[in-house]
């Protein structure tokens, strides 16, 4: 059974089976086979295919696109209609069972540790045993908090939100293996990574954070909902300065860098 739309797109474009081998570095047999035994080559390939040929992939190999969308929804563990919902055994489990990495981007978080106090410690602990511990709170003097307080009614209630929550996490700071950042993005969602799993705290406009949905994913190989969180986490951590102390004076600095402002206190 031969692949047709591979072949009339191969026609269409001036393409050849050798040309295409060439273009993404793979033998022609290889690319004969997809064209005249309808072989569905792995994903990634497939994708650079697709590219240069300017076709959808999902046009050129649609079995491709089921399986992937098989795999996004094997992604959703489970939702929640309010963090409230969520199961307060939830946030620990994840917490105590992670191995590699904890990474926490929120404007404040201020319900981990009211909820768990021992969650400070776990943090502590979890570094302490060698995995990676990552948080991205908002900077308190941040007009996004400022707008977001407004959004949500809470005004200045949410700049105190966030000043109390650096004060809960504030023990966190040089602890060894505990990265401490400030941020001044608008955030979408909240994420929470616990190695493979994570925990998202969607934004609703005008509605406060524990009324918000949450989703609950877990990486599956071929999904990609996991993966596009990630990325949107590592572009706030990207931009997020580090939080430390100011020696002499045993108060908070966030130090900014790259430009960002400077000396922002946050008591």
């Amino acid at each position: 059974m031969t692949n047709e739309r591979l072949r009339t797109v191969l026609v269409s474009t001036g393409h050849t089976i050798q040309s295409l081998a060439e273009d993404l570095g793979v033998d022609p047999k290889t690319v004969e086979r997809w064209v005249t035994r309808n072989v569905t080559p792995h994903r990634t390939t497939a994708l650079r295919a697709a590219r240069c040929l300017d076709a959808q992939l999902a046009y050129l190999w649609p079995t491709l696109e089921a399986t992937r969308g098989s795999a996004n929804e094997a992604e959703v563990v489970c939702s929640y209609p309010h963090r409230s919902a969520t199961p307060r055994s939830l946030w620990l489990d994840l917490l105590k069972g992670a191995e590699h990495e904890i990474a926490l981007m929120a404007y404040a978080s201020l319900f981990l540790p009211e909820d768990n106090p021992e969650s400070i410690q776990l943090l502590s602990d979890k570094a302490a045993a060698g995995v990676r511990v990552r948080i991205a709170l908002g900077d308190p003097d941040a007009p996004e908090i400022a707008l977001r307080g407004v959004e949500e009614r809470l005004y200045e209630g949410l700049v105190g939100r966030v000043r109390m929550a650096i004060a809960y996490y504030r023990p966190l700071l040089g602890v060894p293996g505990i990265e401490f950042r400030l941020h001044r993005t608008t955030l979408y969602n909240s994420i929470f990574i616990y190695d493979d799993q994570m925990l998202i705290n969607q934004h609703v406009y005008g509605t406060y954070g524990y009324m918000a949905p949450i989703l609950h994913l877990r990486r599956v190989s071929g999904g990609d909902l996991f993966d596009m969180y990630a990325r949107s986490l590592e572009r706030v951590w990207e931009v997020a300065y580090p939080y430390t102390a100011e020696p002499s004076v045993g108060g908070p600095l966030s130090r900014a860098q790259d430009g960002a402002e400077e000396g922002i206190r946050v008591t």
